[in-house]
């Protein structure tokens, strides 16, 4: 199938690690596994990067992904939780390389503007957005896996942009799509999933 990739989504963290497994193409993804990897303070902090690299990898030799996406980590107030989710995210990099699986990390505003179409879209929006995109009957839980999966559509989303800037006229008709559902007065998350084909009339899930 043309487009077709299977990505692992990793939303980064010592205490909670959500993982998600996504088949393309964009225009129709599906979840193949969804995964929250947890520890505990009390663990020795060896054994805790130890159980999420064990964790990551397993879920990468049972499903063989084309990319793994990580979300970046960014500058936090506090610094405690940023070098836990900078160590956790290190060990995401460490398990894909291990298993020669290219890598590639999206800001979190990266992610909120592919998946919500708004780069300052809340939690609540870009799950809710996931949950649509992906079909699923409720939203994912807990809300690391559900940014995880919202990682994993990031990456298929910014995958097939990459193709269509070199193909013309399917970046014509992705344009038409834009402009469809402006006119149709669907506004945010309605009109960013009428866009990309999700929404009954436009083509998508009904």
């Amino acid at each position: 199938m043309a487009g077709a990739m299977l990505v692992l989504g990793v939303d980064p963290g010592l205490t909670r690690c959500g993982l998600g497994v996504v088949s393309g193409p964009a225009d129709r993804p599906r979840v193949i596994a969804q995964e929250c990897l947890r520890t505990t303070p009390a663990t020795p902090l060896e054994q805790r990067l130890l159980a999420l690299h064990e964790g990551i990898s397993a879920l990468i030799e049972v499903h063989r992904p084309d990319a793994v996406a990580v979300e970046r980590v960014l500058f936090s107030a506090n610094a405690r939780t940023a070098m836990a989710t900078g160590q956790a995210a290190g060990v995401a990099l460490l398990a894909a390389a291990h298993a020669g699986v290219a890598v590639t990390s999206y800001s979190p505003n990266d992610v909120k503007l592919t998946v919500a179409g708004d780069g300052a879209a809340d939690k609540t929006a870009v799950a809710r957005l996931v949950t649509a995109q992906l079909g699923l009957s409720e939203v994912p839980r807990p809300a690391d896996v559900a940014d995880a999966l919202a990682v994993a559509l990031t990456h298929l989303a910014r995958s097939r942009l990459a193709v269509l800037t070199a193909d013309t006229p399917a970046a014509a008709a992705v344009t038409a799509a834009h402009s469809d559902a402006a006119r149709s007065g669907r506004g945010g998350w309605e009109a960013h999933l009428a866009a990309r084909g999700l929404l009954p009339g436009a083509g998508g899930r009904s």
